[in-house]
Formats: C-alpha cells, structure tokens, sequence
C-alpha cells in the first residue's frame, strides 16, 4: 500500500482502494498494466545486450546467448496481481529475472565475469534510470563447442562466501561457479526457436535482444487491449 493511501482515515481508504481497483480492471487499466509487463521485457533485453557487451571484451567469452521468458514472445496468463487474479483476467506474463547461456573456453576468470556483469548494470542504470539487479541476471555457464552444462556464474563478492547455497556439492570447486543440489539443466531450453543468440567470437554480435519486436496489442471485445 502506498503512504497515500495510509494516510488516508478508514472511509476514505476504502473509497480510494475501490476507485483504484475499478480502475485496474477498465480497458485503460488493463492496457497500463500489460504495457508495463512488455516495458519490463524489454528492460530485461536491454540489461541482457549491455551485460553482453561488457563480456564480448574478455577472451574467454565464446559466445553468449538469452533463452528463457524474457527471449520469447509473451504469452497471455491469470497473473499473481489481486485485483486481475480474482476476476480472472489474463495479462501478458511477468518477467522477473532473465537467463543467459555463457560458453566459455575458461572458468578460471568467473571472479571477473561477475564484476564485469555488475559493472554493466550499474553503468546502465546511470545512463538510462533502468533498474535490473545483479541476481536478476541468471548465468548458465557451459562448455565451449557443447551445451554441457557446468553451473552458474554465483553472485557472491567471495568464495566460498560460506552460505547454505554454498553447502550444495561442487558448489565452489571452481571459483564463483555455483552448483544447485538437484538441479538438472534441460538443453531443450537452448532450441534455436527459444533463444536469442546474442554475441559468439567467430562473427562477432549477431543481434541485440532490444531489437527484437514485442508482441502486439490487440483490442479485445470488450475495448481492452489484449
């Protein structure tokens, strides 16, 4: 709840949260709200292309791809959001964190994969007030030539930096590259229809995520766009 609306004396409160609701649930509302779920998408993109960037400098780099949500067209679903999950209206899906797939020719140099990672969000957010937090950004780091999956690049400043997560077999053998107990990656999450290859070193960049279209909105029955 907003200090507004806390500030506000029991009737008024209960007036305002109704007229806020009433209009979440309008055309106009639903629009809002789906466009803030497509400019997170793309924010996502755009952390991905200047993480991207910042690791296409340092030799070890292979190749870097994006898969996940935040690399294919959304999809319509009842979201976690309230006011639209009890009336059961659908919206585009939320993107929270997005994947990215780093082959390396080295793992000696995780250390500073990550800070070059961080380095770069917080180069964006300066630049552009976009906000995307360092374990928003998921790494899977692979085998060069291969999709064999070794861990994740780990978010840590040490290690081991001697956290529960730490306790998970393998976790830390190579510096910075996390294991998670039980994990299993799938490799159909790297299906060339589900991902956006991003930089390899033979050709250099191929495409910036940012510049991928967005899905359409498109006015439903009732006047919302869909």
């Amino acid at each position: 709840m907003s200090d507004a609306l806390e500030n506000l004396d029991p009737d008024n409160l209960e007036a305002e949260m109704r007229r806020q609701e009433s209009y979440e649930l309008s055309p106009a509302g639903i629009a809002e709200q789906n466009q803030h779920l497509l400019q997170r998408q793309q924010e996502f993109r755009l952390a991905a292309d200047a993480v991207t960037a910042a690791w296409s400098k340092r030799p070890e780099v292979e190749a870097v791809a994006l898969f996940g949500s935040v690399a294919v067209p959304l999809w319509k679903e009842v979201p976690r959001f309230r006011t639209y999950r009890r009336a059961g209206i659908t919206l585009w899906h939320e993107c929270k964190d997005l994947d990215l797939a780093l082959w390396l020719s080295s793992t000696s140099e995780l250390g500073g994969l990550r800070k070059a990672k961080t380095r770069a969000l917080a180069e964006m957010y300066k630049e552009t007030g976009i906000g995307v937090a360092s374990h928003q950004v998921d790494v899977f780091v692979l085998a060069p030539g291969t999709d064999s999956y070794l861990g994740r690049l780990c978010d840590f400043a040490h290690c081991p930096k001697h956290k529960p997560e730490c306790l998970a077999p393998g976790c830390g053998a190579v510096p910075f590259l996390r294991r998670h107990d039980g994990f299993v990656f799938d490799p159909e999450a790297l299906a060339p229809d589900r991902i956006i290859r991003l930089f390899d070193r033979q050709s250099g960049f191929l495409r910036k995520a940012a510049e991928v279209p967005l899905p359409e909105q498109e006015e439903d029955e009732d006047g919302s766009m869909a």
